[in-house]
């Protein structure tokens, strides 16, 4: 055990560093990062197992941040073992720096994942421990390391608590150790005033081990945590009763702890005194940022321990590998997230299927040929098409994580970050599914997965108001839309931050997939349909004619004879009606059609202009068709262009009859096509 001494330093160290960060940027959270200042202290150097000179080490402990707003107590923590300098303090919420105001996924550094939408960061780690689990039980348990989580009151009012707490409870999974940092004041108001609820008896429910002790109590922290790593088959919870805004005194040298004010401001615009506090915490208020030298001397001893902790467990990786091979290869190629080779083409498709049937398609064929990948359903896998995973494989149970198929239950949120944790810990390959009109559920993780650019597959299936006799609440209207402006939006490298792809007929659903686990820089979304739909046609293999579209875009269907005197583009369901709309133009009008199937706008605008204009040239009347809201397609048929599609909610009846009546009809894409043309000239 620490010298008390020591320990007590370090922690005011992490006090001091939080409030001079926060004071210098006249913006941030210092309140809470000083109430948990000392369980930091504590974890970090007696408790994880991390190597401060590969912080990528496969085998880590995982630490997961859930209240971003206290980003100023994990740099300092970070700070401490080397990972973040003096500037990267100083310039903390300033233009370019490394240290924002709330933590951005920064591995190099440390930082686990992206927090800041509170009840997301510690869900985050509820999957990324069930990837430890999956991996644990191929490889064995020499793989096997903890996940701790921090979370915050608000973390635990957000309702997606409820799912990721009932979901580790419910897999009992004893790798989780989270402490609720539970210091009864929130950003406004007082705890009290929002809830007087038994937080600890709700997690005792779902099948957690629930310790409450005095948060800044170095000893009881210890205990806490030396009985939470002890329990194996339940994931605990640790509620530190800690004090907001510990050490802070006011000009007169009165404490100033416990205020609500403390939460959201700077120290000395919530009414303390920055400088007395600063030095009634041992440091030199005209140099807050220094690190105390005994603090910073033990903390050159920790780092030697975790190397050579790590160092140790490489060796036993190395006998382990020259062991075990061929496991040790095929573990090499989990981690690397290198996919095998996979036979597309041999992907058997029945012509004229929903694409939700396609997809299952390809399911069942990768569960056969892709080991690490695991799938996700929100109660819905005999209708989103995952039981054809679910089939060749089983379900995660308590103990046995032999499977690969996660039961999620009706919580679309919590799924969809389980899954994005599942990709930050890595290893693993998720996907998860439900029906399209409930990604509004989703899309605070879509956004994150996206910032994070992590590799999540989405499907969605149910794509558009063909649900039919579910009626409007089931009927996606506007969210194709919706999840296309992330096409829009680049993440940090540069890249579309998300690829949608609404597949035109089951071959096209097929690359559809390819496309989807091909992309490792960011989540894709399949956007699959209820219905049948009927094959476009192709000279010779269809298959291989779907695979034009890995470029976004491409001409299902060419004009004959000389330059096209319209263009019909579309994507998923429509595309085929676009063909029979087409057949009647040609016949009636004798115009030179040509169709364009374009299920991702963003891989469309990657390729070179060149193509771009080749394929949707902006001379050229061109008429769009989509189920949803006619500005989905509008980046596509262009200024002068014209979109047919919904602007009003979807109606209860048979989809055949929703066709005829909001006009998805051959008849009526010639009808809205003639009338274009003439309003054109």
């Amino acid at each position: 055990m620490a010298d008390p001494t020591i320990t007590q330093k370090a922690a005011d160290n992490i006090r001091v560093l939080s409030a001079a960060m926060v004071e210098k940027a006249s913006s941030g959270h210092p309140g809470g990062a000083m109430g948990g200042a000392d369980f930091m202290h504590i974890l970090f150097t007696e408790y994880m197992n991390y190597d401060p000179q590969d912080t990528a080490w496969p085998f880590r402990d995982r630490f997961f941040l859930d209240p971003g707003h206290m980003s100023a107590m994990l740099y300092s923590q970070l700070h401490l073992l080397g990972h973040y300098s003096t500037e990267d303090l100083e310039n903390f919420r300033q233009w370019g720096s490394p240290t924002p105001g709330h933590p951005e996924i920064d591995v190099a550094r440390g930082v686990e994942n992206t927090s800041g939408p509170l009840g997301q960061g510690h869900t985050f780690g509820i999957g990324a421990a069930i990837a430890e689990r999956f991996l644990a039980h191929r490889f064995g348990e020499w793989t096997a390391h903890k996940t701790y989580i921090y979370i915050s009151d608000g973390g635990i009012q957000e309702e997606i608590a409820q799912g990721a707490g009932r979901t580790a409870g419910y897999l009992g999974l004893g790798n989780v150790v989270m402490f609720y940092d539970a210091n009864d004041i929130q950003l406004s108001s007082e705890v009290s005033e929002v809830m007087d609820e038994d937080t600890g008896k709700k997690y005792e429910a779902w099948g957690w081990h629930v310790q409450t002790i005095e948060g800044n109590d170095p000893d009881a922290i210890r205990k806490a945590l030396d009985a939470a790593v002890a329990e194996t088959d339940r994931p605990s919870l640790i509620i530190g009763k800690t004090i907001m805004g510990k050490g802070a005194v006011t000009e007169e040298g009165e404490s100033f702890e416990r205020q609500v004010s403390t939460h959201g401001k700077p120290l000395s615009g919530a009414g303390a005194s920055f400088e007395k506090t600063v030095k009634a915490l041992g440091g030199d208020p005209d140099n807050p940022f220094a690190v105390f030298p005994e603090v910073a001397a033990f903390y050159e001893e920790v780092k030697t321990e975790k190397h050579a902790y790590a160092e140790q467990k490489r060796t036993e990786q190395e006998a382990w590998a020259s062991n075990n091979p061929e496991l040790a290869a095929k573990l090499e190629q989990y981690l690397n997230r290198d996919l095998p080779e996979i036979d597309w083409a041999g992907i058997k498709q029945k012509p004229d299927q929903a694409t939700r049937n396609a997809s299952g398609a390809v399911l069942s064929h990768l569960a056969d040929h892709l080991d690490n990948m695991i799938v996700a359903s929100a109660d819905l896998s005999n209708s989103d098409k995952t039981d054809a995973f679910l089939k060749k494989t089983t379900s995660f149970v308590k103990g046995d994580f032999s499977g690969a198929f996660l039961q999620a239950g009706v919580s679309e949120l919590t799924m969809a970050a389980l899954c994005t944790g599942m990709a930050l810990h890595g290893g693993v390959i998720p996907v998860c599914a439900t029906f399209f009109v409930f990604s509004d559920f989703m899309k605070p993780t879509i956004r994150l997965a996206a910032l994070m650019e992590q590799p999540v597959i989405f499907i969605w299936t149910h794509d558009a108001f063909r649900v039919g006799e579910d009626g409007p609440t089931h009927q996606p209207i506007e969210q194709e839309a919706q999840i296309r402006l992330l096409e829009h939006l680049q993440n940090h490298s540069g890249r579309n931050s998300f690829t949608a792809l609404r597949p035109a007929d089951v071959d096209e659903t097929t690359v559809a997939w390819q496309l989807a686990l091909e992309n490792t820089h960011g989540p894709s979304g399949l956007i699959l349909s209820r219905q049948d739909i009927k094959s476009l046609p192709a000279n010779g293999s269809r298959y291989e004619a779907a695979k034009a579209a890995e470029k976004g875009a491409y001409i299902v269907q060419k004009e004959e004879g000389g330059n096209p005197d319209l263009i019909l583009v579309g994507n998923g369901s429509e595309v085929a009606t676009l063909i029979e709309g087409a057949k009647l133009l040609r016949e009636k009008k004798k115009l030179k059609v040509r169709v364009v199937s374009a299920p991702s706008e963003g891989l469309f605008r990657n390729q070179p202009i060149s193509y771009q204009l080749d394929v949707l040239p902006y001379d050229v009347p061109t008429y769009g068709l989509t189920a949803g809201l006619p500005v989905t397609l509008r980046g596509l048929v262009g200024p002068l262009g014209e979109v047919a599609g919904l602007d009003h909610f979807g109606e209860s009846a048979p989809y055949t009859v929703l066709d005829e009546k909001f006009g998805f009809t051959a008849e009526r894409v010639y009808e809205g096509a003639v009338s274009y043309l003439e309003d054109f000239e």
